[in-house]
């Protein structure tokens, strides 16, 4: 017999009514519409984005305020909406950034609903999983497999996903070298591991002495600091000839002028983080030696089924906090200043 929930008329969520400006508070529990269905979240993983979310500071995009942020939200099926047949209640789910899509242009028909001109973004464009509960496409969630633990599974439902899809954008061969920059973070130190995992040799980058060595400690086969002196010179010293593939997930635009330099030829650089503006490359090095340099968002419900199983059979364990929601303000001030090693994730209910 499939449990059953008493959801409550009201719920505690962090909302960040407009750009700065963000309040924990009380809010009615949504209710799911057709094709949709009520999550009750265990834990939500704190991304980056919901830092951009909060500030505001995206040029060409602006979520849709009043927004609850979240898109690592880690649950149980509470409640289903009509026409939901593939899922039941208590079905072990996660609602991740892509919230929806259209589903019938030429990039859903391919398998590219990631960039589809039409979808919303779980704690952008559509309320997400900093609350007690969350409302997800049934389509759209990706089932947590047996003996992934949801503080476990949250992180992997934006930092793995993103970054096991970006590491396949590269089209790096197992025993190739892969650049990870900005590799101690909340999305670097599972991209370690997933590029492991799929037999690649991994160079970290990243500020500082302890970050490297922690980025070894993950497994990463060479490091550099790049704290002091020519990144791009210390890069090639690194790995004769270059790396085979570089994913950038530290958000600065100096990273991605880096790596169109240190990038062996045809080579590809895969950028994931989403730095505010606009890079050089300098065109004759790009075309002379064949390299490609392009862009990942998130990744497929495929990916992200994928990545999840991965994960589940031991391959990747995210470093993880386990903070509370009140103490939100705190947690994305750390993460503006960099003081977050991996990722924290919020605790709202015991595992069932």
């Amino acid at each position: 017999m499939a449990p059953s929930y008493v959801v409550p008329e009201t719920m505690m969520a962090a909302v960040v009514e407009k750009a700065g400006e963000m309040v924990v508070k009380r809010v009615a529990t949504p209710k799911p519409a057709y094709g949709e269905v009520l999550i009750k979240v265990m834990t939500s993983g704190v991304c980056h984005t919901d830092l951009h979310v909060l500030e505001g500071d995206w040029s060409d995009a602006q979520p849709a305020y009043p927004i609850i942020p979240g898109h690592e939200a880690a649950g149980v099926v509470c409640q289903l909406g009509a026409g939901v047949e593939h899922l039941k209640v208590g079905d072990r789910v996660g609602n991740a950034w892509l919230h929806d899509s259209c589903m019938s242009c030429e990039h859903c028909l391919a398998g590219w609903e990631t960039v589809c001109a039409h979808q919303h973004q779980s704690g952008f464009a559509a309320d997400g999983g900093f609350a007690e509960y969350c409302i997800a496409r049934a389509e759209f969630v990706g089932r947590i497999p047996t003996g992934l633990k949801n503080a476990q599974a949250s992180p992997i439902l934006c930092a793995g996903v993103t970054t096991y899809k970006g590491l396949k954008e590269t089209a790096v061969r197992p025993a190739q070298w892969i650049a990870i920059h900005g590799a101690s973070g909340g999305l670097g130190h599972v991209a370690i591991q997933y590029a492991k995992a799929m037999g690649m040799k991994v160079l970290a980058i990243d500020f500082g002495a302890d970050r490297i060595k922690y980025c070894m400690d993950l497994g990463a086969d060479a490091g550099v600091d790049a704290k002091d002196g020519d990144v791009v010179a210390k890069v090639k010293a690194a790995v004769a000839g270059g790396p085979h593939g570089v994913l950038i997930v530290a958000p600065a635009l100096v990273c991605y002028e880096q790596a169109a330099k240190y990038v062996r030829p045809r080579g590809t650089v895969v950028g994931i983080s989403l730095p505010n503006g606009e890079f050089k490359v300098n065109a004759v090095d790009m075309i002379l030696g064949a390299k490609t340099i392009k862009g990942s968002i998130v990744g497929t419900r495929l990916d992200l089924q994928e990545s999840l199983e991965i994960a589940a059979g031991g391959n990747v364990s995210s470093h993880i906090i386990e903070d509370k929601l009140e103490n939100i303000h705190q947690i994305m001030a750390d993460l503006k200043a960099g003081k977050i090693k991996g990722r924290v994730v919020l605790r709202f209910a015991d595992d069932e």
